[in-house]
């Protein structure tokens, strides 16, 4: 039947809801799910921040950078923890020391609720647009910033942590995990209520954190990935997928990070998850999915291993998952040993 052209000024591909829905595969499916990025951001930097950073300052610019990286963040559909560390600050009071001939800089810390002094030591490398060979160097609580002549460096007293080698032991623990994608942008403007609440019960005696993964999801089945399929190219359609995966592999983690009672989630939130949950099994008919939570160093340096209340401390937690009666069922799976020949 050939139906007659509608005018319109802006024609809309996919303006039907209908032809927005996917097209579905029948066959049974399994799913492979991999990180294919992940970086932390210091929550407690931005959390209730009234004003914009004055960015004529180094570290002004600092922030904003941050703020813009998590608010494009709520255009996607990645996941993020929320981490929460012992509390660390730079002791301002403290020596910074050099290291005779070498750019090695030794920095006071204040560790923990006690204030317990440590140091940590780097090994400075010289910018290409540096004009001095030895920075000036400025502490705040937080940040530290080196004048190089020609450029200005600034990195937080997480940074440093993240990136260089220390024996200090502060764990990582994953107390809350979420979606980034979110019309109103409210963790990038600091505003996320669940996460107001988790800060308010750990105080000033934890630094928060968050950790946003990007996810690449690999289907197994006898039909192919319902992604492939030409009508589920169009983004709007592709997006529904995205979604529905999304919800399952978040469900999955916070079974796994938060328990099975997680404190900070509402009845409704709960019912709501479990019928989403059903659904979405039903319409992709999936058996089992698998979450290979493996952080790369380079993406995330000395702060790759994750624990939890309920979960141990690694740097790679591989989760043998499936839905039923609407829950995510969770079961941590041994390690592979290593190839002979690589790395472990």
């Amino acid at each position: 039947m050939d139906f007659p052209e509608q005018v319109a000024q802006n024609p809309q591909p996919y303006a039907d809801s209908f032809a927005t829905l996917p097209q579905r595969t029948t066959a049974p499916q399994s799913w492979m799910v991999r990180v294919a990025a992940a970086k932390y951001h210091w929550y407690d930097l931005i959390a209730g921040f009234a004003e914009k950073p004055d960015i004529r300052d180094p570290i002004g610019r600092y922030m904003r950078r941050m703020q813009f990286e998590l608010e494009a963040t709520a255009e996607k559909r990645h996941l993020f923890f929320a981490v929460t560390r012992p509390r660390v600050r730079f002791d301002i009071a403290g020596v910074v020391q050099w290291g005779f001939f070498s750019l090695k800089l030794t920095l006071p810390l204040l560790m923990g609720a006690e204030q317990t002094k440590e140091s940590i030591t780097v090994e400075l490398k010289v910018p290409f647009a540096a004009t001095m060979k030895k920075p000036t160097v400025i502490l705040t609580e937080n940040f530290i910033s080196l004048n190089w002549g020609g450029l200005v460096e600034v990195f937080s007293v997480h940074d440093l942590l993240q990136t260089y080698a220390h024996t200090l032991k502060l764990p990582s623990k994953v107390a809350y995990v979420g979606q980034t994608r979110d019309p109103e942008g409210q963790l990038g403007k600091g505003r996320l209520p669940a996460l107001h609440k988790l800060r308010a019960q750990y105080g000033m005696d934890y630094d928060t954190l968050l950790l946003v993964v990007g996810l690449e999801v690999e289907v197994s089945c006898a039909d192919g990935d319902p992604a492939a399929l030409p009508h589920n190219e169009h983004p709007m359609t592709a997006d529904v997928l995205h979604a529905e995966r999304a919800d399952v592999i978040e469900a999955a983690l916070i079974r796994y990070f938060e328990g099975s009672n997680p404190r900070w989630r509402q009845l409704d939130e709960r019912k709501a998850r479990a019928e989403r949950l059903a659904a979405v099994q039903a319409a992709n008919n999936l058996v089992q999915y698998t979450i290979d939570l493996a952080l790369a160093p380079e993406d995330t340096g000395h702060y790759s291993h994750l624990a939890s209340e309920f979960v141990s401390a690694a740097n790679r937690h591989l989760l043998s998952c499936y839905i039923a009666d609407g829950q995510a069922q969770v079961a941590a799976m041994p390690l592979p040993a290593p190839a002979k020949g690589g790395k472990g």
